[in-house]
Order: structure tokens, then sequence, then C-alpha cells
């Protein structure tokens, strides 16, 4: 139904309530009004005919004759005991055919009050009467009622009647008009309002409407301020999301965005390319869309809500690394970097470096050989021995950078894999340490465990634990000024044991605390190559702790030490 209709239906039909009720109170009150003033007046009379009547009963027939026609009522008189003395409508044969008055409502009221009133229909007319019945009279009467119809009463209650509904009629009418009109004044504007909302809500320009009444008005300008607002917005996110599309197509990076169906939403152009789809040909789902039992495994992951950090995967003969995160709205987003030429790179890097390494040992054993030689034979204090203890110095040192970057190449390359082990980590931790016994005496560095009882076996390969213990133990050294203490600690964490060692020396600086485990990288150059440092000992560490499944990670304060803690898979070693 419609608000004009709606409106026009409630106020004719309140106003006519109001009428219906309005003619129901008149009828009532009035009819009360008029009823009490004719009881009134009855009373008065029916005790001025008590007062006329005479001593003698035998006139009192007569005397109810004549007085009721003098006043023209019906005058009725009664006994104590009830008995009819007199009636203005009977003669006197008659009233000993009549009823016994004792039983009537007035009369028992006027016995037991003085006055008594009843209106009910009269049994010989069959029309409303009033009855008054008052107490009094000559000796031997109880009771003079005076009684008179209320026909008049109901024709003048009809009349009142008649002029209020026909009022009430007319009022309803007026209403119902000025109802019509108003609620058309009212529904218009909010007709035209509510199309020009759906017309924002489906993006067609909207067609305002004019009001006089504030309350719309308001309405009106409201709405108004929000589609000038919305389209400002709308613009803004149209040309946003025409940037963002720019700038995603020309990103060398590929992305692809799926939402929580897992439909693929957004492609970019370095995307379809690694995938192998040409532009604008249709999408699978995301869970199709690699074919790789890797790439599959890590969809699931992403999709299960787990954020994947650069993960390595083979595409045909592309090596992609990508990276994985669930949106906040349950959609997927990857990003695809393809690394294929950097790890061809890497690969001649590698191998160069292989290469280069195998090339130097044998030349260097060489002059390392020589250069001892010469050193002992050559006396101490003479320039000679001075130089060829350099040489030793230098050749040693050489030696010990080509052997750790062939161990580092080998790592790197594959062609090293852990053989796990259970090794006990304290025993093993103290027997590495004896090698730098000397150096640990000289600068009064102490060193000790604490390895929780949990954590004393741990599932590793035992010669490269020893070579990580080694490269951590001589770069702690290093750095750890006399009566310092260096220790080793380990616990078993969620899922890993982790092994941390700890020394008390000068500590890293903040900016630096990120790189220390690249290759070559040292934070004091002049400080490394003075003590022998070759800026590979952390590289290794960390891709022989990589090889076990582990991770490494160093936390440092600049004059309170370093801790490098590595995190082994909790998991047995093979028997």
């Amino acid at each position: 139904m419609r608000l004009a209709t709606r409106l026009f239906l409630t106020t004719a039909l309140l106003v006519l309530a109001t009428v219906v009720g309005l003619v129901a109170a008149t009828d009532r009150t009035l009819r009360h009004g008029m009823e009490a003033d004719v009881a009134a007046e009855l009373e008065h009379e029916g005790r001025l005919v008590a007062a006329l009547l005479p001593p003698d009963s035998a006139r009192w027939p007569d005397e109810a004759r004549r007085l009721g026609e003098l006043i023209g009522r019906r005058v009725t008189l009664v006994d104590s005991r009830g008995r009819v003395r007199g009636d203005s409508e009977f003669d006197r044969a008659s009233l000993a055919l009549l009823e016994n008055h004792a039983d009537r409502p007035e009369v028992r009221a006027a016995l037991a009050a003085g006055v008594g009133r009843d209106r009910r229909l009269s049994a010989s007319t069959n029309e409303p009467q009033m009855y008054v019945a008052v107490r009094g009279g000559p000796l031997g009467l109880a009771i003079v009622r005076v009684s008179a119809p209320l026909a008049a009463v109901d024709a003048q209650v009809a009349r009142v009647r008649r002029a209020v509904a026909g009022a009430g009629a007319l009022a309803v009418l007026a209403a119902a008009l000025l109802a019509w009109l108003a609620s058309r004044t009212f529904a218009r504007p909010l007709v035209r309002l509510a199309v020009a909302a759906r017309d924002i809500a489906a993006g067609r320009p909207p067609a305002f409407p004019d009001s006089r009444i504030p309350e719309i008005a308001q309405h009106i300008l409201a709405l108004r301020n929000m589609h000038e607002e919305l389209a400002a917005r709308f613009a803004d996110l149209r040309r946003e999301r025409e940037e963002t599309h720019t700038l995603v197509e020309s990103m060398s990076d590929g992305i692809v965005a799926a939402n929580p169906r897992g439909e693929v939403v957004t492609c970019n152009e370095a995307a379809r390319r690694l995938l192998g789809f040409r532009p604008g040909a249709p999408l699978p789902p995301l869970g199709a869309l690699f074919h790789d039992k890797r790439a599959r495994d890590f969809i699931s992951d992403v999709v299960r809500g787990r954020d994947v950090e650069l993960r390595e995967l083979e595409l045909e003969d592309r090596t992609v690394l990508v990276t994985g995160r669930a949106l906040p709205d349950g959609g997927t987003l990857l990003v695809l970097r393809d690394v294929t030429e950097l790890r061809r790179l890497e690969t001649v890097r590698r191998d160069f470096v292989a290469n280069v390494s195998h090339e130097l040992k044998t030349p260097l054993t060489s002059i390392a050989g020589y250069a001892e030689t010469l050193a002992t034979e050559a006396a101490d204090d003479t320039q000679t021995g001075q130089f060829a203890e350099t040489i030793l110095s230098n050749a040693r040192r050489m030696q010990r950078l080509v052997d750790e970057l062939l161990d580092l190449s080998r790592i790197e390359s594959g062609g090293w894999r852990p053989v796990l082990g259970i090794v006990e980590l304290e025993g093993t931790a103290y027997e590495t340490w004896d090698q730098f016994a000397e150096r640990t005496r000289a600068g009064a560095v102490r060193f000790e465990t604490a390895v929780a009882p949990e954590a004393h076996a741990v599932a590793v390969d035992p010669d490269a634990l020893r070579q990580i213990l080694t490269n951590l133990f001589d770069n702690a050294l290093r750095h750890t000024p006399p009566g310092g203490r260096i220790r080793l600690s380990a616990e078993v964490g969620q899922d890993a044991v982790v092994v941390a060692v700890t020394d008390t020396g000068a500590g890293i600086a903040p900016e630096h605390l990120p790189r220390i485990f690249e290759r070559f990288y040292r934070v004091d150059t002049g400080r490394a190559r003075l003590q022998g440092g070759t800026g590979l000992g952390l590289a290794i560490v960390k891709r022989l702790v990589e090889a076990h499944g582990g991770w490494v990670e160093a936390d440092s304060r600049l004059g309170h030490g370093t801790a490098i803690r590595m995190f082994f898979p909790a998991r047995a070693a093979p028997s």
C-alpha cells in the first residue's frame, strides 16, 4: 500500500472513530442529564401530591386521578404493604386487580431511603418510563409514585445525535480531504526521494525533488550531499583502481589474487607469462592453476590461512620464488618472482668459486710448505725468517679461505647432505673448545655450558655440528676481551631444539645485525683481517643449520655481547 493511501486511510479512520466516540459520549451524557432532570421534576411533583392528599383514604382514588390530570403525570398511591390505593390511570373497580407494588425497585428504594427511582418499559404502553417514588402522604399511605414517559427524552437525544452525526460526517469528509491532500504533499517528495536513492544505488544520475516541508527538505539535502560525497569517493576509488591496475601490470613480479571461492580475480601480465597463459585467456581456479605437487601443496597451505614466505618452485623450465598471503576477506594473494637467471648466475658463481678454489689449493699448499721450510731453516731474528713467517701466515689464511669457500660451495650446490645421528651436545662442545685452548689461556676467556637435560642430545650431523661450533667459538673469541665469557646453552622449544652461543664481547650495532650471515660481510673490516677472519664463518653456520631444516637468529647489543641461536628440528636420528 502506498504512503499516500496509508496516510489518507489512517487519518480518515481516526477522525471517524473520534466522531463515533463523540456521538456515543453525547448520547450517554445528554440522556443521563435529561433523565436526571425528569427524575428531579417527578420527585418534586411526588412530594407535592403527597402534601395535597386528604386524610380520608376513601377519597384517594379520586384525588389520584384528579392530581394526575392536573400535573399531566401518572400518579400511583401505595400503602406500606404494597397495595395500590389509587392510580390516575385506573378506576376504583380496577385497583383491586393491580399487582402488589412492594417489589417494585423504586418502591423498595423509597421505603428504605425516602426516595427511589427506576427506568423501565411500561407493561401497559411498552414504552420507556421514568418512575419516581417518595415516602410520605397521609396516615395509612406509604408511597406516592409519579411516572412519566421518556419518549420526549429519546426524541431530544435522537435529534442531538443526528446533529452531531451530521457534523461528524462533514468533519470526516473534510479531514479525509485534507489528509488526502497532505498525504500527497508528504508522499510525492518521499516517493521521488526513494527513486533518487535507487538511482544512486544503480549508478544512474538521480533527480532530487523539491519540498517546502523542513523535515523532508533536510532529508533531500542530506541525500544530495551524500550523493556528491559518494561521487567524489567513487571518482577517487576509480582513479586509485586505475593507478593500482597500471602499477600491478607494470610490475616485473607476477601478481595473482583470488577471491574466497578460489576464482582468480587479478592476474598481471608477468604472472600470465610465468604461468603460460596468453593475455586475455580465461584462467582456471586457483587450485588448478599449478600442476606440480609442491606448488599445489603451497597453494593448500596458503588457502588454509598460512602466510608462506619465498618458497622456491619449478614451473616447467622456470625457477620461481612464490610468496603467499591470506587476504582479510578470505581471499588469497600470490607474488611470483622469476629467479631463473639469478639461479643460473649463482650456479656459475658457485662453479667458478669451486674451480678457482680447487686450482688455488695445490699452489697454496706448495707455498705454505716452502714458506714453512724457509721459516724453520732461517734464524728468527733475520729478515728472511720474518718474510718466511709472513708468507706462511698469509698462505695458511688463504688455505682457510679456500677450504671455507669449497665447503660453502658444496653446501649451496646440494653436493652435501647431513647424515643425522644422535650427538651428545655438551661433550662435543668441550671437545671443540679444546682446539682453542692456547687462545683462551692467553686471553683468559672462560667457557661454560648450560644444557637442559631434555636437550643434552641433538639429532644432527656430527661433523656439521663440530664445524658450526668451531666457527662460532672462533668468531666469539675474536670479539671477546680478556676476562670475558663464552657460553653454550641448549633447551627444547616448540618443535625445535634451541642451541645458543653467547659471548660478552663488544656486540654488533643494529644496522649491521641483519647482514652478519652474508658471505664476506665484516662489521669491523680492519680488525677482522688483522685477526685472520675470512667473513665466511657465519655464512657457513647459516647454510649448515638450514641444511638440517632449521634456521638461525642473532641478537646483540653494543657493549653487551652477542648471542647466536640455532633452531634444529626436534626429531630422532635414523637408526
